[in-house]
């Protein structure tokens, strides 16, 4: 059977929480897109296909141990395709190991069992605080 965009983004979360990047990766469609409206500048706003997501994350858990994704609710569209999530990631910033928390709202686009586009909505300049000026991934 398929997986909907809801099981995508189930296994989003339990892939990051596992540090599995290219598992994450393997979840985007070969011409998927990461999209962050809200990038600071001189970090990509857009990143895209499968060999670029790959490039572009797969070294997120060296940055960022993510160990809880909490208060997740997922909101269905009237396209069956598309859902908006809502949800909060805890952990620690690997390099300083301060404690990390920020609240996230992600736009998922599936088709034919993978994402086709992940619109991820979070705060740039406290992402930057944390990280202390430094390259900010979601």
């Amino acid at each position: 059977m398929p997986k909907t965009t809801v099981d995508l983004f189930h296994q989003a979360i339990d892939l990051l929480l596992a540090k599995d990047m290219a598992g994450f990766v393997a979840l985007f469609a070969d011409d998927g897109v990461l999209e962050f409206p809200f990038a600071p500048p001189g970090q990509p706003s857009r990143v895209a296909g499968r060999a670029a997501l790959h490039d572009y994350l797969i070294g997120y858990p060296e940055m960022l141990d993510v160990r809880e994704i909490t208060e997740v609710t997922v909101h269905q569209t009237v396209d069956p395709a598309v859902v908006v999530t809502e949800f909060t990631a805890g952990g620690v910033v690997v390099a300083t190991g301060k404690p990390y928390q920020m609240r996230y709202i992600a736009v998922l686009t599936a088709r034919d069992g993978h994402l086709v586009h992940y619109r991820d909505y979070w705060n740039p300049q406290a992402a930057q605080e944390l990280l202390g000026g430094g390259l900010v991934r979601s």
